[in-house]
């Protein structure tokens, strides 16, 4: 076996003694994270066959969970907050340093600590084939469409259909992927 081979054993046994089971197929990177020593809040983590993370990712489900389908690529430095349930679908693409949460604190008035308020738990799904880029932001409670694009530095406040090209913050919907054949829309 190859000194990188015994590194990425290494790897997955260290994520696989955490409660993240990654089969042989599966590659990681340096410092992934999977937050909270304490089995009580670490919630549950998944990945699918053949998923890419990537150095520095940290994959935190502060008891809720994380779901990684087959083929999933999350780039260095990417975010995921699983305390709502985050899924993202197959052949997936998360851009460095893109966040995904799923959920957010209650305000309350100003007699109150907002720290002292429970979580909103708001379940985030992204689907199959998606491209979220560099710094992205998706927040709690949206969904995003099959073959969706999020370009760089967007802030997702809405919900993305499917084929939707968005950006901005907050983003919004610039254009739409277009199946093969048909003409593109400029």
């Amino acid at each position: 076996m190859t000194i990188p081979g015994i590194i990425q054993r290494w790897r997955r046994w260290c994520l696989a003694r955490r409660g993240l089971a990654l089969d042989r197929s599966c590659y990681v990177g340096p410092q992934v994270s999977l937050g909270p020593d304490n089995a009580a809040v670490r919630g549950e983590v998944t990945a699918g066959s053949y998923c890419e993370i990537n150095q520095g990712v940290e994959l935190n489900a502060f008891g809720g969970s994380i779901r990684l389908a087959d083929r999933v690529w999350l780039g260095p430095y990417a975010v995921i907050y699983g305390h709502g349930g985050v899924e993202i679908g197959e052949w997936t693409m998360v851009s460095m340093h893109a966040t995904v949460v799923s959920s957010n604190h209650a305000i309350p008035g100003m007699d109150r600590c907002m720290r002292w308020e429970k979580d909103v738990l708001l379940p985030t799904k992204i689907g199959r084939d998606v491209w979220i880029g560099a710094n992205a932001v998706i927040l709690g409670g949206i969904t995003i469409g099959d073959g969706a694009v999020v370009a760089a530095g967007a802030v997702v406040t809405n919900d993305v259909e499917r084929g939707a090209i968005v950006a901005g913050n907050p983003a919004r919907e610039m254009r739409r992927r277009k199946a093969i054949g048909e003409g593109r829309e400029d």
